[in-house]
């Protein structure tokens, strides 16, 4: 386990018993698998106001022009207790946490769809967001966050987990006083990576660290990790990574025999048709890398984003 990496998760999807029906929705994912890499610190908004377990069931209901969280009788409403214990836990660990996984379609952790309910309950529109998701990321718009059913598509959990480490480097980058040398050595880092989410992204990046002229550099800062997040928080095309790998080719084109370069055409070839996962070309590229060392491509994140266990590109 890492233990510098630390995620925030709603509790039941650790095993905890906080539902309202004394149960829990435990993620296989994230305990069998992630859990191997990082440390997880849990919450259950529900039962940190004082909710018991078990508890009568709560929805989001709209009165009037005010959406609240209460029994489906309109009763025992907690939605400024909701709103106020996620303002707390979003300002006292938001510089803590490398990422948060909530728990879908709850009226507390779901981070978005969550029905809202008129007041007769006759009907509901899927226009909601958890109250206390909302406060954790509004208090912390850079934080990688995921809710658990979405997890399940290997590419948004692939997504997800490279930003929870491109965000947790970056923390670590800003445990030491900030320097353009260092800004500009992480972007380097990150080039192919970024190349491979927007390439747009990463030319107006480097422009920002490359013209600074003096600005704050705290501003500057800011500016290139918003820029970088918000960039990586589409998950790449096939098509983006065919062309970052065709990047990549290019530095061994001096190095190859005739037959390697083919073989690793081909690789990358099937992969931009759909044959093959991303990791087959990717793996003959870091052969290549190990026979014919580069300084440069070696500190190249998009080589290994996160650990290889947990096998993310096997499906992309």
């Amino acid at each position: 386990m890492n233990q510098d990496i630390k995620i925030g998760i709603s509790a039941c999807l650790s095993g905890e018993k906080v539902r309202f029906d004394s149960g829990h929705k435990r993620s296989n994912f994230c305990m069998d698998e992630l859990a191997r890499h990082v440390q997880y610190v849990p919450f259950c908004p529900e039962v940190a106001i004082g909710l018991p377990i078990p508890r009568p069931t709560i929805r989001q209901v709209r009165k009037g022009d005010v959406i609240t969280v209460c029994r489906p009788d309109g009763t025992g409403d907690v939605g400024d207790k909701l709103t106020e214990y996620g303002q707390r836990i979003g300002a006292k660990y938001g510089s803590e946490l490398d990422g948060f996984i909530f728990c879908a379609k709850s009226p507390s952790c779901g981070m978005e769809r969550i029905k809202v309910f008129n007041e007769e309950g006759t009907g509901n529109t899927a226009e909601g967001v958890g109250f206390f998701a909302a406060q954790i990321m509004a208090a912390n718009p850079l934080l990688p966050c995921e809710e658990n059913g979405r997890l399940n598509d290997m590419h948004l959990r692939e997504n997800f987990v490279m930003r929870v480490y491109v965000y947790h480097s970056w923390r670590q980058l800003c445990r030491e006083p900030l320097s353009v040398h260092r800004l500009t050595r992480f972007h380097g880092m990150h080039k192919y990576l970024l190349m491979s989410h927007n390439y747009q992204a990463y030319r107006d990046l480097g422009r920002l660290l490359g013209h600074h002229q003096g600005d704050n550099l705290d501003d500057i800062a800011e500016q290139y990790i918003s820029g970088l997040m918000a960039a990586l928080k589409k998950p790449a095309s096939r098509k983006a990574h065919t062309n970052t790998l065709m990047h990549l080719q290019g530095y061994f084109k001096r190095h190859l025999s005739k037959g390697e370069k083919e073989e690793l055409r081909a690789a990358i070839e099937d992969y931009r048709q759909g044959l093959v996962p991303l990791y087959v070309p990717l793996t003959l590229l870091k052969h290549q890398l190990n026979v014919h060392p580069n300084p440069y491509l070696a500190q190249q994140v998009y080589f290994n984003p996160h650990p290889n266990d947990l096998k993310l590109r096997y499906g992309i």
